[in-house]
């Protein structure tokens, strides 16, 4: 979904440089120049929202890692704790011999 409104971005800023470049008040050379500093203010943005969604991707990543780690550490206490009830049940019961 991000993906999609991150198209439509470009896309609208691509067809508003293209209107821009047909209604220019500047001359050919200012014109260049101008779209030349868009293009690299549009560089700059996209780096750096790809660098933001990257951090939020390794966040997320994280987040989930640590949450299934405390899964299997509290499923691993179970299991231990039921091994101890089962060994202090085994040993308090007397054996009985046929």
């Amino acid at each position: 979904m991000a993906g999609s409104k991150t198209l439509w971005f470009l896309t609208g800023l691509g067809v508003g440089a293209a209107i821009g470049m047909l209604y220019a008040p500047f001359s050919g050379e200012d014109t260049r120049d101008l779209i030349g500093r868009k293009t690299e203010e549009g560089r700059n943005l996209v780096t750096r929202k790809t660098g933001e969604l990257r951090q939020q991707v390794t966040e997320i990543a994280d987040r989930g890692r640590q949450a299934v780690n405390r899964q299997v550490d509290q499923f691993q206490a179970a299991v231990d704790a039921g091994k101890q009830a089962y060994r202090e049940a085994s040993s308090s019961t007397p054996e009985t011999g046929s």
